[in-house]
């Protein structure tokens, strides 16, 4: 049953971020190019991390047991990619985040920093030195057994609750995710929410000053978008790790590892890591709600072939 639930959870995320990846890399969603990038790049990084956490890591051994994916080597590389992906999903959203502060509160920046090329160095920058980051996890695990001179599986190192290098790397690494990505995209989200109270009300009082008080604005309107867009996604990633993040906390104050947990504990825990995992496909859902044109485009994809099909019988009985 558990593993029905990852094969159908698989199979809904790989198509809904495939889907996104490809409407938006088309340019007609009416969004910026800088924007798009972020967006493309945040369901990239929820693709790839389905794919290693899902497909590779439990899916694949359960249909295939000993098959090359649980050789020691093959298993670990594994474990960093499943890292590396799901550090890279969580910090686009807080480089998407902060680029939409500036381009929110930001006026002076936002012509320098909101743009495509950018957007596409801060995400190179950030994917790369994420991926080198993971690289110690490589070395974090052990064969589990000696199969013919082979290693197969991976166990945890006694060392890495014990070695002061690995606790502090411990450390590092919860701060650096889940920790710190949280607590930034909470902080940017408030000042965004209070810059945006302070110049509306400016602006209404500079508008009750004026003549024409009927007249729209464009500036408000493309603002309104905008934030609907960013405090959507944010929000969305807020509530689904928050489970995660107080695991997070227990785990720091009480200092207890993973190990050690009673039945409460590990259900609690692996719930929050199934949060997680639901976080990868919820941004299509989000840009399909906050998105007019995205909407049109994503009919337009679900259409197409049906169209075609019945276009194609229709000639053949003719």
């Amino acid at each position: 049953m558990g593993c029905l639930k990852y094969n159908f959870h698989s199979l809904f995320s790989f198509t809904v971020n495939l889907a996104a990846i490809l409407i938006l890399n088309r340019g007609k969603c009416g969004l910026s190019a800088c924007t798009s990038r972020y967006l493309v790049a945040m369901a990239t990084a929820d693709l790839l991390f389905i794919i290693c956490s899902v497909i590779l890591y439990r899916i694949g051994p359960y249909y295939f047991p000993l098959s090359f994916l649980e050789i020691t080597p093959v298993c670990c590389v594994t474990f960093v990619l499943l890292y590396a992906t799901s550090e890279c999903s969580v910090w686009f959203t807080v480089t998407f985040s902060f680029d939409r502060f500036v381009a929110i509160c930001c006026h002076r920046f936002n012509t320098k920093y909101c743009t495509e090329r950018t957007a596409a160095m801060v995400l190179a920058a950030t994917g790369i030195l994420l991926c080198l980051k993971n690289v110690p996890f490589y070395f974090r695990f052990e064969p589990g057994e000696i199969i013919d001179n082979v290693a197969w599986f991976c166990k945890e190192k006694p060392s890495y609750y014990t070695d002061p290098a690995w606790v502090a790397f411990d450390w590092f690494d919860k701060v650096l995710n889940p920790f710190f990505p949280y607590v930034s995209i909470l902080l940017l989200n408030a000042l965004t929410v209070r810059y945006i109270v302070v110049t509306s009300r400016v602006r209404e009082g500079l508008k009750s000053h004026s003549k024409g008080n009927n007249h729209s604005d464009p500036e408000v309107e493309s603002r309104r978008k905008s934030v609907i867009l960013l405090f959507t996604i944010s929000g969305s990633f807020i509530l689904l790790w928050l489970l995660y993040v107080t695991n997070f906390l227990y785990y720091i104050i009480t200092g207890m590892n993973s190990e050690s947990y009673n039945d409460s504990l590990y259900t609690l825990a692996e719930v929050s890591v199934m949060l997680v995992n639901l976080s990868c496909c919820t941004n299509t859902f989000i840009y399909a709600v906050t998105q007019s044109k995205f909407r049109e485009q994503l009919k337009h994809a679900v259409e197409y072939p049906i169209v075609s099909l019945i276009q194609l019988i229709n000639k053949e009985n003719n």
